[in-house]
């Protein structure tokens, strides 16, 4: 087989993006080993793809980057994947009877596209209506840095931080909206740096168009300060 097919079979399974569902896809024995365990695991596996793409990891630049990635791997990019680190979400009551909706916008967003581990990065903008709870705001942007921080698809990430509110709150009345830049896109492939991708999931009341309008405006105002 020449090279040009091998390539073209390779860009060919690359590109079979398949759906599966809103939970991370996760194999049963996923957290057997410990963090140092994956770290001293997947060190070996970088030095592998540095030594095969010929870099010298005997120079002082390079010779620390299998470690770097390693734990950068574990304990930041990925680190969502594990749920000993789901940030607690405690409620309180609604004392003050707020029954409008409560906007959380421009939440920075930084996570990686599972099709190639390159980075998505943007801002993502939620909102619910209090069933007799709310909850710390400072925990919404928790709750998104969490599923964010795991090999993920920009629809199944807006999904479970919609997902996880509800539970939290134990109403369906929250919304979310995404949008990002994907640098598999912006920075190979088709290589345009100026497209972002917007998803959205509405829940409860949010499906009421009005309602879903109201959200849409509020976090198109301008809060520069």
């Amino acid at each position: 087989m020449d090279l040009e097919k091998q390539l073209k079979d390779i860009e060919s399974f690359g590109n079979d993006h398949v759906g599966t569902s809103t939970d991370t896809p996760l194999r049963p024995d996923a957290f057997e080993l410990s963090d140092i365990e994956k770290i001293a695991k997947i060190k070996k596996d970088v030095q592998n793809i540095m030594v095969t793409l010929g870099l010298d990891l005997n120079d002082d630049s390079l010779k620390g980057t299998p470690s770097r990635v390693a734990k950068m791997f574990v304990q930041e990019l990925f680190g969502g994947l594990h749920p000993d680190r789901k940030p607690k979400a405690s409620t309180f009551e609604n004392k003050y009877k707020y029954g409008e909706m409560l906007v959380e916008k421009n939440i920075t967003l930084y996570s990686t596209c599972e099709h190639h581990l390159l980075p998505i990065v943007g801002k993502a903008h939620i909102a619910y209506i209090s069933n007799g709870t709310v909850v710390g705001l400072s925990k919404m942007n928790r709750i998104v840095d969490y599923f964010a921080k795991r090999p993920q698809v920009q629809e199944r990430l807006t999904m479970q931080i919609v997902k996880e509110l509800q539970q939290v709150l134990n109403t369906d009345d929250v919304a979310c909206v995404i949008d990002a830049k994907h640098l598999c896109v912006n920075s190979r492939g088709i290589r345009d740096i100026d497209s972002s991708t917007v998803t959205s999931e509405f829940g409860g009341v949010f499906k009421n168009a009005e309602v879903r309008r109201d959200f849409l405006d509020y976090i198109q105002l301008n809060t520069e300060f």
